[in-house]
Parts: C-alpha cells; sequence; structure tokens
C-alpha cells in the first residue's frame, strides 16, 4: 500500500478529509521549498502536492503561472525538485508528497537519464523519484489511455497516479481514468484555469456521485477553494480539498522568514474548519 492509501485509509478511519495543498517548488525562494513542506505538515497538511516548473503550463492561471516563471528563472527543473522531496523526507517519512506537472520535463528527464538503464527497467523518472521519496504523480497532459505502462512503473515502485476530472468530464473518461489512476482523483471544479472563476459547491455536490460511479479511489475537489468556509463546504461532499493558487498569493509578497509561518497559519486555519 502506498503512503497516499495509508493516509486515505486512517483518515477515512479518524471520519476526516485530506487537507491537500499545492506549492510551486522553488517558489518564492530557491532553497524554501524542504522548510514550507514542513510547515504545511505542521499546519495540517495531509498530502503535498508539489508543483513542477514548467514554462508551458496549460492548466495554470496568471498566479501559479507566475510562480513557475519565478522558480524558472532560479533554475529549478525536475532534478532539483527531486532534491527538494529528498531533503524534504531526511526527517519526514509519513506525509504524502505528489509532483503535478507536465509530460516535457518528465519525457526530458528520462531521455537526459536515459544512459546505462536496462532494457525493461523502470524509466530513469520513475526509478530516482521513488528513491528520493515521492508517492504520486500527476501529468496533466498525460491522457489516461496512454498511460497503462506508466501507471505499471509506478505502481511496481509504490507510487501512485492521478489524474484530473473536470465538469466536461464524460462518463467513457471517467472510466478510463478508473482503469489506470491510484491514490486519489483530483476533481477540478471549474471549466477554465487554477485561480478562474467562482466556486459552484452545487455543481460540485451535483458530480461527485457521477465521479464515484465509475472511480474506486478517494476523490479531492480543486481550482476555486480559497478560504475555511469554501474548504469546509467543500469537505462535505468530498474526500479531500486542495488548495494552490491562494497559499501562491499569500507566500508572493511575504518576507522571506515569513513564508513558513503564513503558510502554517492560513492551512490551520483551513485544518480546523475541516475537522469542525
Amino acid at each position: 500500500m502506498s503512503r497516499i492509501s495509508t493516509t486515505f485509509a486512517a483518515l477515512k478511519e479518524q471520519n476526516r478529509k485530506a487537507l491537500i495543498p499545492f506549492v510551486t517548488a522553488g517558489f518564492p525562494f530557491a532553497d524554501i521549498t524542504p522548510d514550507l513542506m514542513h510547515a504545511m505538515v505542521a499546519g495540517g497538511a495531509d498530502v503535498i502536492e508539489l508543483g513542477v516548473p514548467f514554462s508551458d503550463p496549460s492548466a495554470d492561471g496568471p498566479v501559479i503561472q507566475k510562480a513557475g516563471d519565478k522558480a524558472l528563472a532560479f533554475g529549478i527543473g525536475l532534478v532539483q525538485v527531486l532534491d527538494m522531496v529528498r531533503a524534504f523526507r531526511q526527517t519526514n517519512t509519513t506525509t504524502p508528497v505528489v509532483l503535478m506537472g507536465y509530460a516535457n520535463p518528465v519525457e526530458r528527464y528520462d531521455q537526459k537519464h536515459a544512459a546505462g538503464a536496462q532494457t525493461g527497467a523502470s524509466s530513469p523518472f520513475v526509478r530516482h523519484a521513488a528513491a528520493a521519496g515521492v508517492d504520486g504523480v500527476l501529468i496533466v497532459d498525460y491522457p489516461p489511455e496512454e498511460c497503462e505502462a506508466f501507471a505499471a512503473d509506478l505502481r511496481a515502485n509504490n507510487m501512485d497516479l492521478i489524474f484530473l476530472l473536470a465538469p466536461t468530464s464524460t462518463d467513457t473518461r471517467m472510466a478510463q481514468v478508473a482503469r489506470v489512476a491510484s491514490g486519489y482523483v483530483y476533481y477540478v471544479s471549474l471549466k477554465g484555469v487554477t485561480g478562474s472563476g467562482a466556486l459552484d459547491t452545487d455543481a460540485v455536490e451535483a458530480m461527485l456521485p457521477r465521479i464515484r460511479a465509475h472511480i474506486n479511489v478517494p476523490v479531492g475537489v480543486g481550482f476555486g477553494i480559497r478560504d475555511a468556509a469554501t474548504a469546509k463546504t467543500i469537505s462535505k461532499v468530498a474526500d479531500a480539498v486542495v488548495i494552490g493558487s491562494r497559499i501562491i498569493q499569500l507566500l508572493d509578497s511575504q518576507p522571506r522568514g515569513q513564508v513558513a509561518s503564513t503558510a502554517q497559519t492560513f492551512l490551520r486555519e483551513i485544518r480546523t474548519a475541516l475537522d469542525s
């Protein structure tokens, strides 16, 4: 059982919902991410989604795009992101970490590290991610019908492949996702990019039974959750709430010494609301 599955199982026994914050690796300072991850755990995070910076993030709105651009300017790539996870794992061996990003950095990583790889062995990215302590991977632009081998490779290394579902997802697409997804699925509650629009909680509540008719892993909801009240409302129907753009906005204006405490304080408010 992966760390993600273990975490969700424990939360279910406690009748609690998962809090999953997203931050871009290397933002707002190049070397702050491991400390920020620890602060988010102290604030109540159950799973951490760590964004891999990419120059063409098609699903991300202006807030996360700006964070990614800043991290790229610092020279943060997939090698550095894995180093950050490895540093986090030196003192935290229980909190699941999910890498969220796009196909290009992963495929480029495999190209650059393919020398000496044995035929039939796991890809360099999968092997190195597992060794660093990664628990799950969400590749925005990997369609499920092309991911069976990748999903099997991840499962063989005790990692989960996580997929996005959207208000426009058909029953056919949900069934395709169900065949390869593990850990949890991430329901994008809005049409559009991260940080856009106002969350329609009634629409989310109506959609989740459709998803659960096909999906047998926990369902997290994100895109548009910005405060404790909204998070609590969503938690009544979802297994997890995912918050990204709002955290990035809060951290963007903070001096270095207050980044970790700002994230911890914000997440503690959300955690308290989820548990109330």
